[in-house]
């Protein structure tokens, strides 16, 4: 698994937990998704994931996305 695959993997189960604490306890819980959406979203217009910055450090093998 690559750094970019693992920052997408990581960023949809987030998403889909906040969903359900959402549903499930508070709707506040989907703050959370907007924040990982919106962090997404800046990531693809300046290249820089705090998520993928832990990955690498984790050793995970670096992708194309974020070199």
């Amino acid at each position: 698994m690559t750094v970019d695959r693992a920052v997408l993997a990581f960023a949809g189960f987030v998403i889909l937990v906040s969903l359900y604490l959402g549903y499930a306890f508070s709707p506040y819980w989907y703050l959370l998704t907007a924040f990982v959406g919106l962090n997404l979203l800046q990531a693809s217009v300046t290249g820089f994931c705090p998520a993928a910055l832990l990955f690498k450090k984790m050793g995970v093998k670096p992708g194309v996305a974020f070199s």
